[in-house]
């Protein structure tokens, strides 16, 4: 029998989210970003750390797993798919009352028996702008002459007549 045991925090995590929303108010979680593992929307950080709702109704989808929460929700309009370890929660409560608890933040331990794969070269081939109003066979043409200058991306307005 082993005395080291898993870490808690995922079923205090699980266990204050389903106590929160039983209750009719608003999950929110304070996510440390420096946790190896963290996966948010870097340009919403503040100090180091994002507040975000978890509500059922706030996001696009929730996985409470047994080593990470995952979820995705809009921010400015673009949807973001996130992924939190459980170590960097560190704090669960309710928007409405701030009822829940502050947890202390775990950082993976580095794994002696995994080493980390050299990496290996990546070989990136050239891209070549094509003028898409340049017939099929002019394109082929243009593609394989050098382009000395690049041309810069532009967008155009298209609208559709309503009927």
């Amino acid at each position: 029998m082993t005395s080291e045991m898993t870490s808690n925090k995922p079923y205090i995590v699980k266990a204050f989210y389903d106590w929160i929303f039983d209750n009719g108010l608003t999950p929110y979680i304070v996510v440390d970003v420096n946790v190896y593992g963290v996966m948010v929307p870097m340009s919403y950080v503040n100090d180091g750390q994002i507040v975000l709702n978890v509500s059922p109704s706030a996001v696009g989808s929730i996985a409470l797993g047994d080593e990470t929460i995952e979820l995705s929700a809009r921010f400015g309009g673009k949807l973001e798919n996130m992924s939190i370890p459980y170590g960097a929660v560190a704090a669960i409560y309710a928007k409405e009352n701030g009822a829940g608890t502050s947890l202390d933040i775990e950082h993976p331990e580095p794994d002696d028996s995994a080493e980390a794969p050299a990496p290996s070269p990546v070989k990136i081939s050239s891209v070549k702008a094509v003028d898409s109003k340049v017939a099929p066979k002019a394109a082929a043409k243009q593609q394989s002459t050098p382009v000395s200058k690049a041309k810069k991306p532009s967008l155009s307005v298209v609208k559709n007549k309503q009927d």
